[in-house]
């Protein structure tokens, strides 16, 4: 029933006499989670009559014709507009690679005609190094702003130096000689608000002070972040890679990507990072790539009037993302290729390389931290792991699998929740109730009140002899005034237990709030807390296994390695394996993940533990469902995405998919001479459908071809106002020749070069299974089905999708239609 009404109602919003008319925001935003709402947009037929063409096949049609023929037949003048893309589309993978062969055999058959053509052709082939410089360029520098800037307005929050405003606490008090190195970040520079305002530094009042001074500052950041993105650019909430993802596969979201979505993205990013939300940079910085990559790509024609090739360049900007996120190039490459890419040519690779190591040299060169390093929270460990320290691995991997599996749950249950109530029509006010309780509850726990990436290092960080950390309290027994780089484990101090216990409510408090905080309307990146959480854990258990390890040395497991005075356990270590195992539960990477780490810590040889870890987390968190956080948000929000981990195990076939279906009225199609442009523009008006395909006749329903409803309104206008003759009564002809007419008929309409002649075709008896991995493959938008050459129907990308999530046993109209 559902099946009918959707074919009645058609698939695509345009109308003939709107195909240029732009969609309001309305209809395509609920803020953070950018939700496409198919069911008023009507855009599920997104597909449903764009036909992908497929490879050059040579076709045999009604007429016995044999005719193999390029995607277009290019017009002496082509017209403008035809092959181009609405808002909400998918694009044509396989036109977009012919478009762009024969582009490259243009060139290449006229560089030899003179210097200029010469010149041009090595511009065209260095084009492609040039954008992704340019994209790594303005990567590093906006990562290092937005760090920079972050920072300052993070450490806002407590005080300010009097002696430079410009200057965060650590800065203020680096050129101070009355530093001392127990309290290394008081000095009378900097002045905490309860000085400026009450005078006093000490007490009650003071800590009052501080308290509503914390608040204030939270709740203003969180307010003009969310009040920016509102009314500026909405589509620069949230993270940002499930959108990338999917415009990645080929999917158009006009302004997404754009100008102004770049800069408010990054002034709110600051904005929310400073706010002390429960949220990350380093997701939003992906998307901020990505839009420097999509604005350079514009300067260059090569990659301006592809789609294909502009998925090339965006590619490497999310390479570039990564690399100034974490520092770490390589990881960037691969987080690319393994998480976010759909088309990943082996050029992509080299480029996004390239793109990586421009930003992390650019980013290296502003050294926004001040310690000659890419981030933050970079360590270096000098104890080895040993064997036994397996088992708490895979025990912190299995946690990570476990709050992975909870997280996603959890927070697709909340979004949706919020998508469905009165509470989602208020995103201000979410988020102020958000950055309220967040401050209120974060203030008085030292852990909570840190930075979330100066917490992750100090997590990270090895209890050396010059830490003062209470979690370096330890009772030590050696001499004082013998420094060495291994201290051996220590029984743990007064301090080491109260930060066990304020770690413990600090991981509570993190878990609870993160799954409420990711989705709200500013950006918000996941990787930092999810590692945050997973280093909380890691370093408790880091501790216990360290005290346990000190004081039953004797035991059978500990006797081998951890002999009386040894420096056997490395806290730091465990929570560096649990940030990564929590990160790997929630976003279900592998590969990229481990490097991601290892670049940051620059431990080659802890790369077992990470594996072990971050492998475990997958195992886990797949046996509550394979869906990571990125693929649940892309089918929360009813993107068409076809995902290319997921199996298709079904024995139906194409007959079973197709339409329309056994009680559906027939499909819309155009005959090759027999009709007029009074009946074209009536059929264009009358129906929603994205394309038609075209046969010889009503009686013979033999295929022709595919003809795009955008094309076909665009050549029809421009021939009516070029073109004398053309009336409404003229007949149009998709034929090669055309048919004898009347000598008082109208002058025909030749339409041939609008028409796909290779439009992709399986059979009705072709397995579902092959059919799903061609769309996959060669990124189709649908393909028609026929039996012995005659048209019985089509398949889209949408009907793939719905009929997937059918024989999974979900209502396709919750995922589909929210």
């Amino acid at each position: 029933m559902e099946s009918e009404q959707l074919f009645h109602r058609g698939y695509y919003r345009n109308s003939y006499n709107s195909i240029t008319s732009a969609s309001s925001d309305e209809e395509l935003l609920d803020g953070a989670g950018v939700i496409m709402d198919f069911q008023t947009s009507e855009d599920d037929n997104l597909l449903d009559g764009d036909t992908a063409v497929g490879t050059h096949y040579t076709m045999t049609n009604g007429g016995s014709i044999n005719s193999s023929t390029h995607l277009l037949d290019l017009l002496d003048e082509p017209i403008p507009g035809v092959g181009t893309y609405d808002d909400f589309h998918t694009i044509d993978w396989v036109r977009e690679k012919c478009k762009d062969r024969e582009r490259h055999r243009r060139i290449n058959s006229k560089k030899k005609e003179s210097a200029w053509e010469m010149t041009k052709s090595l511009y065209d082939a260095w084009s492609g190094w040039l954008v992704v410089t340019l994209t790594g360029l303005a990567s590093g520098a906006l990562a290092g702003l937005i760090d920079i800037a972050a920072d300052w307005m993070t450490d806002l929050k407590e005080g300010i130096c009097l002696s430079a405003l410009w200057y965060n606490h650590e800065q203020c008090c680096w050129g101070s000689n009355e530093t001392t190195f127990e309290e290394r970040d008081k000095c009378p520079q900097w002045k905490t608000w309860a000085e400026l305002i009450i005078g006093q530094a000490e007490g009650p009042g003071s800590y009052i002070m501080n308290y509503i001074m914390y608040i204030f500052w939270a709740l203003s950041f969180a307010f003009l972040a969310v009040s920016l993105v509102k009314v500026f650019a909405p589509y620069a909430c949230g993270s940002g890679i499930p959108e990338i993802k999917t415009i990645l596969s080929g999917f158009i979201i006009r302004g997404y990507l754009g100008k102004w979505t770049l800069m408010i993205k990054t002034i709110t990013l600051v904005l929310a990072v400073a706010s002390g939300l429960s949220l990350g940079k380093e997701g939003p910085l992906v998307h901020v790539a990505c839009c420097c990559g999509n604005i350079f790509s514009y300067l260059f024609p090569k990659y301006s009037t592809n789609e294909a090739k502009k998925r090339e360049v965006l590619s490497a900007a999310s390479a570039a993302g990564v690399s100034v996120a974490f520092g770490a190039p390589i990881g960037g490459v691969l987080f690319s290729l393994e998480e976010v890419s759909y088309y990943f040519p082996l050029k992509t690779l080299w480029r996004s390389f390239f793109a990586a190591l421009v930003a992390a040299f650019v980013l290296r060169s502003i050294n926004p931290f001040g310690n000659s390093r890419l981030v933050l929270f970079y360590v270096e460990y000098h104890t080895p792991w040993y064997l036994f320290e397996l088992f708490p691995f895979i025990l912190l991997g299995v946690f990570g699998g476990l709050w992975g599996a909870f997280f996603i749950r959890a927070n697709i249950a909340w979004c949706r929740r919020r998508k469905s109530t009165k509470f989602g029509k208020y995103p201000v006010l979410e988020v102020i109730i958000v950055a309220a309780i967040t401050a209120v509850i974060a203030f008085p726990n030292p852990y909570t009140r840190l930075n979330t990436s100066e917490l992750i290092k100090e997590l990270f960080t090895d209890c050396g002899p010059l830490e003062s950390s209470s979690l370096c309290d330890y009772r030590n027994d050696m001499n004082a005034s013998k420094i060495v780089d291994d201290i051996p484990d220590r029984p743990a101090g007064l301090g080491v237990y109260s930060a066990i216990w304020q770690l413990c409510l600090a991981l509570i408090f993190k878990i609870i709030m993160t799954v409420f905080t990711f989705g709200i309307k500013v950006p918000s990146g996941l990787f930092i807390p999810s590692m945050a959480i997973g280093a909380i854990a890691g370093r408790i258990v880091g501790i216990a296994v360290e005290q346990l390890a000190y004081y039953h040395h004797d035991w059978f497991i500990f006797k081998e390695w951890c002999e009386v005075g040894a420096d056997c356990i490395t806290p730091g270590l465990y929570a560096m394996v649990g940030a990564a195992a929590c990160l790997g539960g929630v976003t279900r990477m592998t590969v990229s993940l481990v490097v991601i780490v290892f670049e940051l810590t620059g431990g080659l040889e802890y790369i077992v533990p990470l594996m072990a870890a971050v492998m475990t987390s997958k195992w886990v968190g797949d046996a509550f469902g394979r869906e990571g956080i990125y693929e649940a948000h892309i089918r929360l929000n009813g993107y068409p995405f076809l995902d290319a981990k997921e199996e298709f195990t079904h024995t139906t076939l194409a007959a079973d998919v197709m339409r329309p279906r056994r009680n559906d009225p027939p499909l819309a199609v155009l005959t090759q001479d027999n009709m007029t442009v009074d009946d074209i523009e009536n059929m264009i008006n009358e129906t929603s459908y994205n394309g038609f395909p075209v046969i010889m006749s009503k009686e013979s329903q033999r295929l022709v071809g595919f003809a795009l409803r955008r094309d076909l309104t665009i050549a029809i206008e421009s021939a009516r106002k070029k073109q004398e003759g053309i009336v409404g009564s003229s007949r149009v002809c998709f034929a090669q020749h055309t048919p004898s007419l009347p000598a008082e008929s109208p002058r025909p309409l030749k339409l041939r070069s609008i028409l796909d002649m290779s439009p992709f075709t399986v059979t009705d008896h072709t397995p579902m299974e092959i059919v799903v991995d061609i769309f996959r493959k060669l990124g189709l938008r649908q393909c028609l089905v026929t039996h012995n050459g005659r048209l019985l129907g089509i398949i889209t990308k949408k009907d793939i999708l719905r009929h997937m999530a059918q024989t999974a046993n979900q209502d396709p109209a919750s995922i589909m239609f929210n």
